[in-house]
């Protein structure tokens, strides 16, 4: 366990330092939020959950900013690869498990507060969570959605050397995930042609499920959500670890 929290600090650290990765990484879900959300809620009706547009938008704008801040997290293996750093961590007598579980934690807690940052701008925005326990619903759901995407980054840039082709390979992934997710419209207001190819996505219990913590409403049950989402952390952090123990340096 010293490993892993050796690791996590470390990420932490960083994360702290770089002030232009916070304010990036918070500028995109948040521009969309205000500019997205408040010019179509007069025009635009989720009537399907009885809400504005822009609350119904807030739960999808955290669960972007957590998957963009967990997804490209990987990029730091890249980077240690190419600097050194990781092969002088891979030939420490340590388990390349650890290291990994150190690199998920770590992505997975920087992502998670840039969400929680999200959803306070978003309280002052006007949200407002009925029930006290709902922050804590979403936070868990949050925290599923990190560990996941974490571990998927760690996983395709464990097999990868480039930095720009790891970026390439993951907006084009990242982007359809998103799209997808119901994050910006309900579900229910797909052609019924499209509606498997979302239930397909991973992200969409995540979004559902923080919608559920943060609203009250959701159009899939959060159990099933919670199911699903937790399965799919499970099985991105068995094949992350898998991936990275063939790392070669």
């Amino acid at each position: 366990m010293d490993i892993v929290y050796t690791i996590w600090l470390r990420s932490m650290k960083r994360y702290v330092r770089s002030k232009s990765r916070i304010v990036g990484s918070i500028a995109m879900p948040l521009f969309l939020l205000v500019f997205l959300g408040f010019g179509l809620n007069s025009v635009v009706s989720a009537t399907s959950l009885g809400q504005q547009y822009v609350m119904f938008l807030v739960p999808g704008m955290v669960a972007m900013s957590v998957l963009f801040t967990s997804v490209f997290s990987g990029i730091q293996i890249i980077w240690d690869k190419q600097f050194g750093f990781l092969k002088e961590t891979l030939v420490a007598p340590v388990s390349r498990l650890e290291i990994m579980f150190g690199q998920t934690v770590g992505g997975a807690t920087t992502a998670v507060i840039q969400g929680i940052i999200l959803m306070v701008l978003a309280v002052l925005l006007g949200l407002r969570i009925e029930n006290p326990a709902g922050f804590f619903i979403a936070l868990g759901f949050m925290i599923l959605v990190g560990i996941s995407f974490t571990a998927f980054g760690i996983a395709i840039a464990s097999r990868m050397e480039d930095m720009t082709g790891f970026q390439l390979i993951m907006n084009f992934v990242v982007f359809p995930l998103f799209g997808l997710s119901g994050a910006l419209f309900p579900i229910s207001s797909l052609p019924k042609w499209l509606e498997p190819i979302t239930l397909i996505d991973p992200l969409t219990y995540g979004v559902e499920g923080i919608r559920y913590g943060l609203t009250g409403a959701s159009q899939i049950n959060p159990l099933i959500s919670l199911a699903v989402i937790a399965g799919f952390a499970v099985a991105m952090t068995v094949a992350g670890a898998w991936l990275f123990r063939k790392v070669s340096v």
